[in-house]
């Protein structure tokens, strides 16, 4: 531009030499003068011309950074989506579960002693989906068909053990507190601490469970198939409620419920191995049938609180069928000090319980007390001791228990039945 404008000028000004010739010699300075301005002023334009420019350049390849910095933002993003995809899957599944081996002696009156060796085995995966719904599948040692043990005794020339299928059920929680689940599923009932006069603790029930759990208050329905194919002649389902109450008392916790359990079995045959397991039986057309149905009324309750820094529990649960006239009643209390649980922790326990013969359904109710099923009665203490939070060893004793106090009545009478179990159990 600046060298434009000088030629521009400097042909004016040698063609107007004519011109020039009339123009005095104070003019010819002042114009002069006036061209050195304007040339200084392009030299200055010139130069900001030459600025502009290096900071487009500079700009341009700043944009052109910052796109490549976005690109790469834009793949790492998509990497860090497939990552999350890639791990969801795993975030959303859980697997639990538990081993035990166990050393038992069973001493039975007018017996030999027995001794053997056990092991359980049991894992559960759970599925977290969408929508509150989980899905969980457990697998466990054991017989298929026995509804309360999934132990195995070793030996037998060291052939295979079973692996049954110990849980599969959907769970919807359409709100935090209340659920709905179907299925093969744990006992979903109120339990205090855990004594098996209604039910053992391996009982898998079979049907569909509905709770509400509040602050102090909690409710569980249950419908559980002892058969569900119409083809069989032993075809049922047993329902139940139970309600159940927690509130404070001096700093204590109580847990109070209340619960009934319709069981209509009366008529129908053994539903496992052949045995009644304590209830009554008839004969009818030459078949061995139950003699009575199970209108069980429960009422339970445990009071949980701290001693010395140890948890304390005092417990008690009582059963009656409705349908009998007698044997039909069951009762256990007992307590607890301390909690295994981490090393150095420990726990001791006692129960005495007595289960008349038509008392509950003795196919469901603890399978070691007193021999398993009903018609027993006696104590059991316990301890446990705790090597690290996932591994714990214990001892449990049925002390001079007594089996068969109806069914044995014109036999002679109960049998006295002692137990030992100890056990090294692991949990992950």
């Amino acid at each position: 531009m600046k060298k434009c404008l000088a030629v521009a000028v400097t042909a004016a000004l040698m063609g107007s030499g004519t011109a020039a010739a009339h123009v005095s010699e104070a003019e010819f300075t002042e114009l002069k003068n006036q061209f050195a301005t304007l040339a200084q002023r392009l030299s200055v334009l010139e130069a900001e011309n030459q600025q502009l420019r290096e900071q487009g350049t500079e700009s341009v390849a700043q944009l052109t950074s910052a796109r490549e910095d976005l690109l790469g933002a834009q793949e790492d993003l998509v990497v860090v989506k497939q990552q999350n995809l890639d791990t969801s899957w795993a975030e959303r599944l859980s697997v639990t579960g538990d081993f035990r081996y166990r050393y038992e002696e069973i001493d039975v009156e007018n017996a030999d002693t027995r001794s053997r060796s056990r092991i359980r085995a049991r894992s559960e995966m759970v599925v977290r989906l969408p929508d509150d719904v989980q899905l969980g599948v457990g697998l466990a040692t054991g017989s298929g068909n026995d509804p309360v043990s999934a132990n195995q005794t070793l030996g037998d020339g060291n052939g295979s053990k079973e692996i049954s299928l110990d849980l599969a059920y959907a769970k919807w929680r359409p709100i935090e507190s209340a659920y709905l689940e179907a299925g093969k599923f744990k006992n979903p009932l109120f339990i205090p601490q855990k004594t098996g006069l209604l039910w053992d603790g391996d009982w898998r029930p079979e049907g569909l469970n509905a709770a509400w759990r509040g602050e102090h208050f909690f409710a569980t329905g249950l419908m559980n198939w002892l058969e569900s194919d119409s083809k069989n002649s032993n075809e049922e389902v047993f329902w139940g409620l139970q309600g159940g109450l927690v509130f404070d008392v001096a700093g204590a916790k109580l847990t109070t419920a209340v619960g009934y359990f319709d069981i209509p079995i009366k008529g129908n045959e053994s539903y496992y191995n052949e045995k009644f397991y304590g209830n009554s039986f008839v004969v009818d057309d030459g078949v061995e049938v139950y003699e009575y149905d199970y209108q069980l009324l429960e009422l339970s309750a445990q009071l949980d609180m701290m001693i010395l820094d140890l948890p304390l529990s005092f417990y008690g649960d009582y059963v009656q069928n409705q349908d009998p006239d007698d044997y039909n009643t069951g009762w256990a209390v007992g307590t607890q000090l301390g909690k295994a649980k981490g090393h150095g922790t420990w726990q001791v326990a006692y129960e005495y319980q007595d289960l008349e013969a038509d008392g509950v359904l003795g196919l469901l109710s603890d399978s070691d007390f007193a021999g398993g099923g009903t018609d027993g009665k006696g104590s059991k203490l316990s301890g446990a001791y705790g090597v690290n939070e996932q591994w714990n060893l214990g001892v449990t004793w049925y002390i001079a228990n007594e089996a068969g106090e109806k069914n044995l009545k014109d036999k002679g009478g109960a049998l006295d039945y002692d137990r030992v179990m100890l056990d090294t159990s692991f949990k992950y």
